[in-house]
């Protein structure tokens, strides 16, 4: 039989598993979104933008995803900001 103790700590591994889960998916999804609007637009996506959407976290992914609206090129859409 498991202590109370021990049983709040799996609870508690569990939600933290599933949120830490769920923010994955949310970055992979966003990422494969995006990456389907670059190809539509502006043909082949280049290897460097594949591993700057592929490394990116989600603040920064949502950013570009606005970004590609107005953006004429995959450069705009990547420019650095300050």
């Amino acid at each position: 039989m498991m202590s109370l103790f021990a049983q709040e700590m799996i609870t508690k591994g569990k939600q933290e598993g599933r949120k830490e889960g769920h923010k994955e998916g949310r970055k992979e999804g966003e990422a494969a979104l995006l990456l389907r609007l670059l190809q539509r637009r502006f043909g082949t996506v280049p290897t460097w933008a594949n591993g700057k959407i592929a490394n990116a976290d989600l603040p920064t992914l949502e950013a570009w995803s606005l970004r590609f609206v107005d953006a004429q090129s995959l450069d705009e859409v990547f420019a650095v900001r300050m």
